[in-house]
This record gives C-alpha cells, sequence and structure tokens, in this order.
C-alpha cells in the first residue's frame, strides 16, 4: 500500500528557484504543485487543499501578499500552513505576514533548500 504523501503547493516566479524547490520537496517524499504566480496559485486551490504552501511575496498578476488575504479569508483555506520565503526582508511585511498567523518568515538567501524542508516538517509536525 502506497503511503499518503504530503502535498506541497509552491507558489513562485523565479523559474530556477522553483525547480530547486521542486526537486528537493520531490526528493523529500512530497508531492509538489507549482504556481507561478499568485493568481496561478488561487486556481489551483479551488481544486487543491495542499498540506502547506510555500508563498513568495513579490510575483506578477497577483503578489503573495494579495494570495496570503485571500487564503485566510477563504473558510476553507485558511487553516492551511503558510511559509513565505521571499527576499523581502523589510520589517513591515514581516509584521503583516504575522498578523496573517503565517507559520514562518524565511528570507531565501539565508536558508538552504534542506533547511526549508526541516522548516516545513517541523511545521507540519513530522
Amino acid at each position: 500500500m502506497e503511503s499518503l504523501k504530503r502535498k506541497i503547493l509552491i507558489v513562485e516566479d523565479d523559474l530556477f528557484i522553483r525547480d530547486i524547490y521542486q526537486v528537493k520537496f520531490s526528493q523529500e517524499g512530497f508531492d509538489v504543485t507549482i504556481a507561478e504566480d499568485g493568481a496561478r496559485a488561487m486556481k489551483i486551490l479551488e481544486q487543491l487543499i495542499p498540506d502547506i504552501i510555500l508563498l513568495d511575496i513579490m510575483m506578477p498578476y497577483m503578489n503573495g501578499m494579495e494570495v496570503l488575504r485571500k487564503i485566510k479569508s477563504d473558510e476553507k483555506l485558511k487553516n492551511i500552513p503558510i511559509i513565505m520565503l521571499t527576499n523581502i526582508s523589510e520589517k513591515e511585511k514581516v509584521g503583516e505576514t504575522a498578523e496573517y498567523g503565517v507559520g514562518a518568515y524565511l528570507i531565501k538567501s539565508q536558508f538552504t533548500p534542506s533547511e526549508v524542508v526541516h522548516k516545513v516538517n517541523a511545521l507540519l509536525n513530522v
């Protein structure tokens, strides 16, 4: 019997970073879904409820803050844990995301993919 894989939605517009995290999380046993922008992420969330979301802030069409607000205002989505993975280190953004109850706010340049996987697993209590 196949064990149930944890589902992660990675919302990232940078192809290189997206590919790195897709490979890393797949290797760690996750079922990975990718969205290249916030608008696509919201479309995916109409069909898929992931166990966790890795969310960038600076993206075209709909930025990560807009996605975060939409998720947290939706009854069926609001309890999905979210980790912000971004290059924006402004205190205001960190504080604003904290108001929405994000699980972690990680600066891309300060964490390796393995460390991000560790943070995700810790948030999922794995």
